[in-house]
């Protein structure tokens, strides 16, 4: 039987009262949401926190909303929320995208976008995500705030920058016109990927103003491609130069052989989903535009 450790349990109610409870118990401390990362982890014994903080009844983390120029989405919003959301999938498809393909309706229920940011696995599917179109994270720290561009915020498999006694709060996305979009290729409906790519593209006529290219399961630093990206901007958007983009994506990464595949096959479907990300992308732009 897989049991965990023994640890102490406690329940927050509000940011300010997860953020005492971590300074009380110290490093050793875990915020739990969904959990299906960290109990299992814990019940494996590769994970064994001294102290549990849960902050299921933290409301104010479990919000979509528009502020400014900016979509903002709580720590605490589940996966179904955001796949749910109107506000989220007209400014951002990617996140429908990528929503529809995260694990099975259980699981979307209950897992958490700050969840899935902070286990900062390998091969999550929003880490690619935000990264595409340039999140930022709000991270707490007693009566301090400090925003962090998404792509900045993992530091290596299962590692952020969110320090001891701090909490990710909110993440927020620049809200312009673009169009995005999300590409997997998974083993099983539900899986972890075994590579995908997400795009956000806008257009100045014909030519690539901007580009965001995420990808996960692949070893791409950071989730993104900023050499393919540098290549796109300022030449026509065209099937051609999608196809070179994905070239240079995959020429910069360094995905790992494992029981999804080796490594070749990922390189390949980190070039050729790339450049079907960027089409889709392209498609959405023009079907937004003939409609405007």
């Amino acid at each position: 039987m897989q049991v965990p450790a023994q640890f102490q349990y406690e329940k927050a109610t509000s940011v300010a009262h997860a953020l005492s409870l971590l300074g009380k118990y110290g490093p050793e401390s875990r915020v739990v949401a969904g959990g299906h990362s960290l109990i299992p982890m814990m019940k494996l014994r590769l994970a064994q926190p001294q102290a549990l903080i849960d902050i299921n009844d933290v409301e104010e983390l479990g919000r979509i909303s528009v502020e400014g120029h900016m979509l903002c989405v709580g720590a605490m919003v589940r996966h179904a929320a955001l796949l749910s959301s109107a506000v989220a999938g007209e400014h951002f498809p990617i996140f429908h995208d990528a929503e529809r393909m995260i694990a099975d309706p259980i699981v979307r229920n209950r897992g958490t976008i700050g969840g899935s940011l902070c286990q900062a696995d390998p091969s999550e599917d929003l880490s690619a995500a935000f990264a595409a179109v340039r999140a930022e994270a709000v991270i707490q720290g007693g009566d301090e705030q400090r925003v962090v561009p998404v792509r900045e915020f993992f530091t290596g498999p299962y590692e952020t920058v969110v320090g001891d006694g701090e909490l990710l709060v909110q993440v927020r996305v620049p809200i312009r016109s673009s169009a995005s979009a999300y590409q997997k290729v998974e083993r099983r409906a539900g899986d972890w990927a075994v590579a995908a790519a997400g795009a956000e593209l806008r257009l100045e006529g014909d030519t690539v103003a901007e580009a965001g290219i995420g990808l996960t399961a692949v070893g791409a630093r950071n989730f993104v491609a900023p050499e393919a990206e540098e290549f796109l901007v300022g030449g026509p958007a065209t099937a051609e130069r999608f196809d070179r983009a994905g070239e240079i994506a995959a020429e910069h990464c360094e995905p790992v052989a494992d029981q999804r595949g080796p490594a070749d096959y990922k390189r390949h479907l980190a070039a050729t989903l790339t450049a079907r990300a960027l089409g889709a992308a392209l498609s959405r732009w023009h079907g937004r535009h003939q409609e405007a």
